[in-house]
Order: structure tokens, then C-alpha cells, then sequence
């Protein structure tokens, strides 16, 4: 295989994820104040995404914080989930999967307790790329350096035989720093156009590939 590697950030990419306006539908619903929502759950959110607490205790937290009976907690989680997962970028997915056997790929995502069962499920990622390194499985958020140094360990790749695609441009700097390669995605054609580029140009980086 390959020396090459390219790694894939999901929301925004790989999955096209729109606001949906649902926590704003919620405080409608409940009758409170716009920015409720993000203020009495911001630190559940954030323990979600970095694992420190499970599915369970977010529907507990959001129960109690909101005032949401169990169909009520249930439905407000639905509603996030829908947002979250979006719909697949089915192009960029498809382009990806033509690039198994030419060289490794992973994932790299900021995400919530929950996800991967959910991503696995829906889109089943698991079968696109070699690793998926979650944010809430190892406690830390891009684009903190250490992600990305999780991202190469899984994959037993140099960061400098890496090429990584992210919509957030302090994630595609981060990366840059971390020793990789990195493209902000825009949009399909020019993505593509950019993994194919390192690709191609994997001779030039084979001393990199992993032993074995």
C-alpha cells in the first residue's frame, strides 16, 4: 500500500450538516429565552464531546436543566441527532471509498458520546476509512495537537505523509502545524481535485508508509 494517507474531518464533509433550528424550536416550544438552551447545557455539551459523561446522564441533565419530561428528553435528543448526522456527502463518500487499497485513511472528528453508533449505523464509516478517531473516545478536541498525533498513532503513519480535510480553518492550520498536509473543504471539486494531488504524489513521500 501506498506511503500516502489522507484523513477525513465528518461534519461538514463527510456529512453535510445545516442548522436545523431546533434548540431555537425547543425554547420556543418551552417558552424560553433564545440562547437558553446553550447556556444551561453548554458544559453538558462539552463533557458530551469529550466523553466524561454517558448517553444516559446527558438525557438526565438535559431532563432536569430544561424541565423535559422522558418522551420530552427524547424527542429535544432526537432533534439534535438529526442535525448532527445531517445527510452524506454522497460524492465526497463515494470518491473515498474508489480510494481503498491506494492509500490509508481515517477519520478525525470532534464529536459526542453517541456518535459512532449512530455514524456507524447511518453511514457506516466504519467500512469507509481504516480508524476513526473520535473526540469523545479519547477526551480530546481538534485543534488541540494532540488529535492529530492520536489520528497518525491509529493509523502508524508520519503526520508529513498525511493529507487532512476539514471545513474549520483553525483545524486545517492546527494540522499544518502538527507536520501534516491540509485543505480547507469548500466544496467537492476542489477537494477532490486536492486529494488526488497527494495521492498521485505518493512516490514522493513512500519513505514515510508504515513498516510491515
Amino acid at each position: 500500500m501506498a506511503g500516502t494517507c489522507v484523513i477525513l474531518d465528518i461534519g461538514g464533509v463527510l456529512e453535510l450538516t445545516p442548522e436545523t433550528g431546533w434548540a431555537q424550536k425547543w425554547e420556543a416550544r418551552l417558552e424560553l429565552p433564545p440562547g437558553t438552551v446553550r447556556e444551561r447545557m453548554r458544559d453538558v455539551w462539552q463533557a458530551g464531546s469529550l466523553g466524561s459523561i454517558g448517553e444516559s446522564e446527558v438525557h438526565e441533565q438535559l431532563a432536569a436543566r430544561l424541565r423535559l419530561d422522558a418522551p420530552q428528553a427524547e424527542a429535544f435528543m432526537a432533534d439534535l441527532w438529526t442535525e448532527y448526522l445531517g445527510t452524506p456527502n454522497e460524492e465526497l463518500i463515494a470518491y473515498v471509498r474508489g480510494l481503498r487499497g491506494k492509500c490509508r485513511l481515517g477519520i478525525l472528528s470532534n464529536s459526542f458520546v453517541g456518535a459512532r453508533e449512530r455514524e456507524s449505523a447511518a453511514y457506516h464509516f466504519d467500512e469507509l476509512v481504516e480508524q476513526i478517531v473520535y473526540s469523545h473516545e479519547i477526551g480530546i478536541e481538534k485543534p488541540d495537537p494532540r488529535a492529530f498525533e492520536a489520528a497518525c498513532a491509529a493509523l502508524e503513519v508520519e503526520p508529513e505523509s498525511c493529507l487532512f480535510i476539514d471545513d474549520i480553518g483553525a483545524n486545517v492550520e492546527a494540522a499544518r502545524a502538527a507536520g501534516m498536509q491540509a485543505h480547507l473543504f469548500e466544496d467537492n471539486a476542489r477537494t477532490i481535485a486536492r486529494i488526488a494531488a497527494h495521492v498521485d504524489a505518493g512516490p514522493r513521500i513512500a519513505g514515510h508508509a508504515p513498516a510491515g
